[in-house]
This record gives structure tokens, sequence and C-alpha cells, in this order.
């Protein structure tokens, strides 16, 4: 079995705007040291995978930009979506590609979200993460990251018994969507769970299947894309016709909670004691950073008088940001627009872009 890697960069950012914008998406904006999230991610899956076995899936309208941004990308495997159609039709579309290409293939998908270090013990779980789905191909493997604290913005993943053969891996007993603070705690006290870090490893044909499986209406038209490949023809027609008619819904909810708990099929899960952010939001950005003595982080020239955890960016390095007496705010600069926002309602921030007249968002 041959073994290749899929990042999904798609995606608005809106979380991260005024920086994130429609011609300039949160995956591309050079804001992590100077580097951008898919830069990133294509140096994560350069030591798991040659050069021509990595895809990265995102909306044709950055082909040019994704090119540029992961050194070595074969035009060929970018996979463009017309429109974002959520994470099920973002897999299945690179299973149909690679399943036309290869019938044993066998992928990875990562996304460009995250900041994970060290990168020796993320390579070290997917090594057994495909080696899980080459001895049992009709798996499912998932890792979970160690929850630091009891998060509602993440879906959770219940353990069951070691994977004979695999440790540390175990199996999936249960995926739990998001759940109540209540909940939250009870699942990080247990220990029993982790958060579901939204990465993978699939045999391209088990996906195909579990879609037509559990995802009837979204199968025919991901077919008609396998078709075209395996026939030499034109893959972006076949995704141009058919991919706004694809219901929208999560990998997640379609096929890996189905998955756990039917009797043909498994889901193993592999415990990832990784630093992982998902970089979603400014205050999650702002965790990448270094804080001074009063928790204050930031990406700019700033200074602050009885200030505390002030989050700053800006777009200009030598623009100064000054604030005085603030607690848990943050700040982000750029040369059209400026936020300012608690800390604890930077949720929100999304809500307020659709607010915005369309050339500002």
């Amino acid at each position: 079995m041959a073994r290749y890697a899929m990042i999904m960069a798609g995606g608005s950012g809106t979380r991260l705007w005024p920086m994130s914008r429609a011609a300039m998406p949160k995956q591309l904006v050079p804001f992590i040291n100077g580097r951008s999230l898919l830069e990133l991610a294509g140096e994560r899956i350069a030591g798991l995978v040659p050069a021509e076995r990595r895809l990265v899936c995102a909306a044709d309208a950055y082909r040019n930009q994704v090119l540029a941004a992961v050194p070595g990308l074969e035009p060929r495997n970018f996979l463009g979506e017309p429109i974002g159609r959520d994470t099920l039709n973002a897999v299945g579309f690179t299973a149909a590609v690679l399943a036309a290409r290869d019938a044993d293939a066998v992928f990875c998908v990562l996304t460009a979200d995250h900041v994970i270090t060290p990168q020796a013990t993320f390579e070290a779980c997917m090594q057994t993460g495909f080696a899980l789905i080459e001895a049992d191909p009709s798996r499912f493997a998932t890792f979970a990251i160690a929850p630091n604290h009891p998060s509602t913005a993440y879906g959770y993943i219940e353990f069951g018994d070691p994977v004979p053969g695999f440790a540390p891996a175990v199996r999936c007993k249960r995926f739990v969507e998001k759940p109540n603070i209540k909940r939250a705690q009870e699942f990080m006290t247990s220990g029993r769970f982790g958060w579901n870090s939204g990465m993978f490893v699939l045999h391209a044909g088990t996906v195909l299947r579990a879609i037509e499986r559990f995802c009837p209406a979204n199968h025919a038209g991901i077919m008609r894309i396998r078709d075209a490949a395996a026939t030499g023809g034109n893959v972006s027609h076949a995704v141009a016709a058919v991919y706004q008619h694809l219901p929208k819904v999560s990998v997640d909810v379609a096929l890996m909670e189905p998955a756990s708990v039917d009797a043909s099929l498994s889901v193993a899960t592999v415990p990832m004691p990784v630093d992982w952010k998902d970089v979603g939001s400014w205050p999650s950005w702002g965790s990448t950073l270094p804080a001074d003595e009063a928790g204050n982080r930031g990406s700019c020239h700033a200074v602050h008088l009885d200030s505390t955890n002030i989050i700053v960016a800006s777009d200009d390095p030598e623009h100064l940001v000054a604030t005085i007496g603030l607690d848990h705010v943050v700040i982000v600069r750029t040369k059209d627009a400026t936020l300012v926002c608690r800390a604890d309602m930077a949720e929100q921030v999304k809500d307020l872009v659709a607010r915005l007249p369309s050339p500002l968002r």
C-alpha cells in the first residue's frame, strides 16, 4: 500500500478578521512567526510521504497561492473546490482521486489550522496511524489530544480497549460533539477522553464504501469525480457539475460517529502527546506567542501601562500599539481596519464580519 497525505485548507477564517479576508484567508496569512498555517502544515507532512504523494484540498480560487505556499506541490495534487461543502466532501473528493490512481491508497488527513510540536512525536503517531490501516484497511484511524482544560469548543473521543500490537492505540468507543461545560469537566476528570484532533488516516476505497453506506446522497456525486479521474476525463468539470449539490456535513458526523458503533467497522484512536494549538480565533493565535510578566502577547511594537492579558497583532511590525489599564482585550490593526474586542467575546468576530460591507470582509 502506498502512503499519501492531504491537507484540508478550506474555511474562511472569519474569526481572525481583519487579517483573514476573503482574498487572503487565515491559512495563507503569514502571522505565525512570519509564516502561514499552510506553510507549517506543508512542512509537517514533508517527512511522512514523498512530494509527489502530497495533496491539498482548498478553494479553487486560491490555487496559485496554495501552490506557492507548499513547495513541491504538484498542480495535479491541488484539489480545487468551487464551493466549500464541509469536510466529508473534501475527504470524499480526495478518496475519489486517489482511488482512481491507486486502488490501495492510504492517506492521512491533516488541516491547515494547527500548530503542532514536537515534530518527531507527531510523525511517530502518524506512523502508527498508517500501520493501523495497512494492517486492516477497513479501519479508520483518529488522533486524540490530551485536554488541558474542559473545552466546549472541541469534540471528544472516548477511549476503549488497547489495539493489540499497536500501542498506544486504543479502540474508539464513541465520539461526543462539543459537550456543555459540565460534561466537558467530567470527561477531562475521567481521563478516558481526548479532544478530537480532526486528523485521520484512511484507506481510499474504504472511505468511498462508507460514504455509499452512510451518506448515499453524497456518494453518487463523489463517484462521478472518481470516474472522471479513472478514465482520464476532466476532473475539474466533474467537480464543478456535482459539488454544489453535495449535502454539507462533517466527516466526524457522517463517518466517524456511525463507524465507531458499527460492528462491521472499527475506529482506532492514537493518543498524540503533543503541544497542539487549533488556531481558529485571536486568543488561540495569541497562545502561539510568548507572554510578558503581565500576560501580554503580540507580534508588533506594543507598550502597556497597567494592562494585563492583552493580545496585539498588526500587519506593520513597526506600528506602535499602546494601552493603559486594560485587561483581556484583543487589538488587531491592519492598513484599512482595526479590531478591538474583549477576549472572551472573540468568537463573535465572525458575527461582526457578517455586518461588514463586502470590500472589508
